[in-house]
């Protein structure tokens, strides 16, 4: 059975979203209800899979990662096996950040981080060399306008 939302479970969720740091005695008074039923909704919540994990969210640049990219790669088959094949070889890529299958020309969308300019290169070569990978096209990044990982939970669905 699909666990439906309520009002106060979507507040849980944007309190969350802003700071999963706080306590569950803060975060239920920011929803309204005692911490019982609030850790209890917090643990539902994350056992329906709407919480899929808590992280704290690093700055790349003052980590040493002054180069974010973008890889297209067009693979020669798209295959299912080899679809997954391809998944499971940039799964073992730290400097890919992100991976994303696509519809249309290109087969993947790659996001990329790399200390300087010729560590990215070195990733280029070993993507366009592994298996099934027919071309790889980059661009560099020049600045990012916006780095939101907050899901807009204030957007009224039925209008979206």
């Amino acid at each position: 059975m699909p666990y439906r939302l309520d009002a106060i479970d979507h507040r849980i969720l944007k309190e969350l979203q802003e700071d999963g740091r706080m306590t569950n005695v803060e975060l239920a008074r920011r929803v309204g209800i005692s911490p019982p039923p609030c850790l209890r909704r917090v643990r539902a919540l994350e056992e329906a899979g709407f919480i899929t994990g808590y992280r704290a969210l690093l700055d790349e640049k003052r980590l040493g990662y002054e180069v974010t990219a973008f890889a297209m790669v067009h693979l020669s088959s798209q295959a299912e096996p080899d679809l997954q094949a391809f998944e499971a070889y940039v799964r073992g890529k730290p400097l890919v950040r992100e991976c994303w299958m696509l519809s249309g020309e290109i087969d993947f969308l790659l996001k990329c981080v790399a200390p300087n300019l010729s560590t990215f290169q070195a990733l280029v070569a070993e993507l366009t060399a592994a298996p099934n990978v027919r071309n790889v096209k980059t661009t560099l990044t020049l600045r990012n306008a916006k780095n939101d990982p907050i899901v807009p939970l204030e957007l009224d669905r039925a209008t979206v």
